[in-house]
């Protein structure tokens, strides 16, 4: 929680710019207002700024909020979606005459022989909901675009003895006239039910086909409603990690190792909907993960299924018996999953990004960590680069990186000044990490987190021997640009890692960075000597 006071304004650099949705409490604990935001930062920084513009309600909304909490989300759409159910769970006293409490609608696919594609806004045990939907004008057309591409019906009573208008333009099989049986009925439901949750592929690609096909024979009316129905599809990419129908609960957690802390965030989901969040940060240690999933149940309700981020467990018998306690507990089946694909994934990782984000900390830096087993999340980064084009035009660069971003303040360059008429580029290496060092130690500067070498085994070698020489331990790899392979100190064989995953793709970019910064730097040194002989010659 970020204190507010009276005496001194809160600190809303703890706030990240992402969509999320963020809650005022008051002295008392209780939560007095929530919100969203496209950036939480923006947003709750209004609050605090141009008071003299606030309406009356907003200056005693603010004059009475003692404290601020978010939550983090991935767009806008689930802010909105995720804001709206929790201000029908708490009520907060400032949100209840400002605030539309409606409940999103949702797309129903029946429960009868025949089943119907429907836009109900109420949600019972019959029948399969996808959704929610927060814009109408698009939902109604998705279903009418099932409707019309899977010709399911729309008549609530069967059987007639006359067929309906939608079969005699071709919008409907005729179940009600008996004109298609259950079964043959059921593999075009399949097919809506598959295309509702997602897999578009398939109707992607007959729509497509049939649109170009009309084109071709100049039938432009009905090219143009499958060019809409198209457009209808892309409805199914707001389908939300925030609000999914289930029948049971679930809680997601996210367990980050921040150096010598343990955070864990917890999210609870009743019948699909996210209701709130726990977080806490303990002093890690190597079984920190499974000691507070057995400490926390211990003392709350146990859900049907535990969605983790990582497995807690080295082996499937461990994991056995962590449910068969947990279902002691409960007194019921209990699951432990750690997701891989699908909702589910993106429930671990929202909780994930919310233990992030509540220490500013990026995944990237985290992954860092991890994979490279250093003691604290690398919040600074130094990376190193030779360029050499030729004896005379030898030069080295060093950026710098605080918490993924760069930090162009503290650049250096590097004219090397131990070779004379030689090319070396190890003992190049050697020299630039040798001369940042003894700066930062004698100055008494702070040392950062990790340091990348842009090279093999070679450069990475020479560059240790540097620190070593200094008698300073600083986590240290290089990146070998040809495979994108990382060495570890000590190692003969690179280690490889997933080439697009967050970690790599930092370290990418890092490297890619003092690359572009060293040859600017090179270029700029050919120039000048260039100049100066050009002069030299005109005298």
């Amino acid at each position: 929680m970020i204190p507010v006071s009276k005496d001194s304004p809160p600190d809303l650099q703890q706030l990240p710019k992402s969509p999320g949705v963020y809650f005022f409490s008051n002295a008392q604990g209780e939560i007095i207002y929530i919100g969203k935001a496209k950036s939480l930062r923006d947003r709750v920084r209004n609050y605090f700024s141009n008071s003299k513009e606030h309406s009356v309600k907003t200056k005693v909304l603010v004059s009475h909020i003692a404290g601020i909490e978010f939550m983090v989300v991935d767009n806008e759409v689930e802010a909105l979606l995720l804001e709206n159910n929790l201000i029908k769970k708490h009520s907060p006293k400032y949100n209840i005459n400002l605030k539309d409490s409606k409940t999103y609608a949702y797309i129903k696919i029946t429960a009868e022989e025949f089943p119907r594609v429907i836009s109900t806004r109420r949600v019972t045990k019959d029948g399969e909901y996808f959704g929610p939907y927060t814009d109408g004008t698009l939902r109604h057309a998705l279903v009418n675009a099932v409707i019309s591409i899977f010709k399911l019906r729309t008549c609530q009573i069967l059987p007639k003895k006359r067929a309906c208008l939608n079969y005699h333009i071709g919008l409907c099989l005729g179940p009600c006239i008996g004109a298609i049986s259950a079964e043959a009925y059921k593999s075009y439901v399949d097919e809506a039910r598959e295309f509702l949750k997602g897999n578009t592929e398939p109707t992607v690609k007959k729509l497509t086909a049939e649109m170009h096909a009309a084109s071709k024979v100049l039938h432009f009316e009905r090219a143009l409603e499958l060019r809409n129905q198209l457009s209808a599809v892309q409805l199914l990419e707001e389908r939300q990690s925030v609000e999914k129908i289930r029948a049971f609960d679930q809680q997601a957690i996210a367990f980050v190792r921040l150096g010598t802390k343990a955070v864990f965030d917890i999210l609870t989901i009743t019948k699909g909907v996210i209701r709130g969040k726990r977080e806490y940060v303990l002093e890690y240690d190597s079984n920190i993960f499974e000691d507070f999933l057995r400490s926390y149940y211990a003392q709350h309700p146990l859900p049907y299924e535990i969605l983790l981020n990582k497995p807690c467990w080295k082996t499937d018998e461990e994991k056995k018996v962590l449910e068969a306690y947990f279902e002691r507990l409960r007194g019921g089946s209990v699951l432990l999953s750690v997701p891989q694909r699908g909702d589910k994934t993106s429930l671990v990782h929202l909780a994930e990004k919310n233990a992030l984000a509540s220490f500013g900390q990026d995944s990237s830096l985290v992954q860092i960590q991890e994979n490279l087993n250093l003691p604290d999340v690398p919040e600074h980064i130094e990376c190193f680069d030779i360029s050499n084009l030729g004896y005379d035009h030898i030069v080295g660069s060093m950026t710098h990186f605080s918490n993924g971003k760069p930090d162009k303040s503290q650049y250096r360059k590097f004219r090397i000044k131990s070779l004379h008429g030689k090319q070396d580029d190890f003992a190049s290496m050697a020299e630039i990490v040798q001369r940042r060092y003894a700066k930062l130690l004698e100055d008494h500067e702070t040392l950062p987190n990790l340091i990348i070498i842009d090279g093999g085994k070679g450069q990475l070698n020479a560059a240790l021997s540097s620190l070593r020489a200094l008698g300073t331990k600083i986590p240290i790899i290089s990146l070998a640009k040809e495979h994108e392979e990382i060495y570890f100190p000590g190692e003969e064989v690179s280690r490889k890692f997933e080439k697009n995953g967050p970690m790599m793709l930092l370290i990418r970019r890092i490297r890619d960075e003092t690359h572009r910064f060293t040859i600017g730097y090179n270029r700029k040194r050919r120039e000048m000597r260039m100049r100066e002989e050009f002069k030299a010659q005109k005298h």
